[in-house]
């Protein structure tokens, strides 16, 4: 277990755990449990400890800490593949987001009158108290854990459920990924600030609505377009109107946040293709011909391709792959 500090004097601002349990060590789950409040503290998730008495397993935690808020990966694996843990001890009163990339979660409380089962691509939001039992298989998922004062009014009765491809949830995962890149440079004010920003935009997953024009969602929402645009830069519909019909926000908003990089997004979408397409043109086998770049790339023809690519690598694309030592065809 390790716990990073981001300068002397100040908080933690990232953690990294993992606890393995052997099945023949025949540890009791009280002793488990007591070595991870001593080893890892009880302000990072317990793992499934009751499923260690039936099974080995693994958990890795990689998080980071944003004040009274925080994010982290969980990485879970187990021969048994099934089992209920309770962590009722941890994280009383907050708002638990569990994003779901592989496995399924399996959410109950007493007396049966919940259950709720959480596959890969969906999350779930839900006030955290004693009353919930967690059954998991192997996966890997994203935590948030966020302070119930602002967002408890949203979610106190029923857990809210969907898509992690949603609109609302595509940006507060970009954001997400913009903390974990960034934590470290970022000074106390810059920590608020995003801490601030996960805050508002998890209220746009709950309320399934988000305010375009809030400044705060810029850096979100241009991040959030831009793995989008990645994700389908061979799509003939890949467009700043596409973008923003997929993050349900209007078009001028769109502009609007891309200005801030002074990039548009069509311009973004251009150069992304010419860089797919230069890694493709000095890959090692299975290179495609120009025509079939040109194509997959959705650019008009060949020789719109060329002149673009020699206009921001100043060679056309046979050349930059001779430079590289390939031959690529027309």
């Amino acid at each position: 277990m390790a716990d990073t500090e981001s300068g002397p004097g100040t908080p933690s601002r990232r953690f990294s755990a993992g606890l393995t349990n052997p099945s023949t060590a025949g540890e009791p789950v009280t002793s488990l449990r007591r070595r991870w409040d001593v080893e890892v503290g009880k302000t990072v998730p317990l793992p499934p400890a009751e499923l260690a008495s039936t099974g080995d397993f693994r958990v890795n935690i990689h998080g980071t800490k944003l004040h009274d808020a925080f994010i982290a990966n969980i990485s879970y694996n187990s021969t048994k593949t099934d089992g209920t843990w309770v962590d009722s001890r941890y994280f009383p009163d907050m708002i638990a987001i569990d994003v779901v990339r592989r496995g399924t979660w399996h959410f109950t409380r007493p007396r049966g009158r919940d259950r709720f089962a959480v596959p890969a691509g969906q999350f779930i939001a839900r006030y955290n108290n004693s009353s919930w039992q967690f059954a998991v298989a192997s996966h890997t998922t994203q935590k948030l854990m966020l302070p119930v004062a602002h967002l408890g009014p949203l979610i106190r009765r029923r857990p809210v459920l969907g898509s992690s491809g949603s609109a609302e949830m595509r940006l507060l995962l970009a954001h997400v990924r913009m903390i974990e890149a960034t934590l470290d440079d970022l000074s106390p004010a810059g920590v608020l600030a995003a801490r601030n920003a996960l805050l508002e935009l998890t209220m746009g997953v709950l309320t399934q609505k988000t305010d375009g024009d809030e400044p705060l969602f810029t850096p979100a929402l241009t991040q959030a377009a831009q793995d989008l645009a990645n994700m389908h830069l061979a799509d003939p519909e890949l467009s700043p109107v596409m973008l923003a019909r997929e993050l349900n926000v209007s078009v001028r908003t769109l502009q609007r946040a891309f200005a801030a990089t002074n990039e548009s997004a069509t311009a973004y979408i251009r150069r992304q293709r010419l860089e797919q397409a230069r890694h493709a043109l000095i890959t090692p086998h299975g290179r495609p011909s120009i025509s079939e770049l040109a194509a997959h790339l959705q650019f008009a023809d060949s020789s719109h391709f060329i002149r673009t690519f020699k206009e921001f690598y100043g060679q056309t694309p046979a050349q930059y792959a001779r430079s590289h030592g390939r031959t690529a065809t027309p």
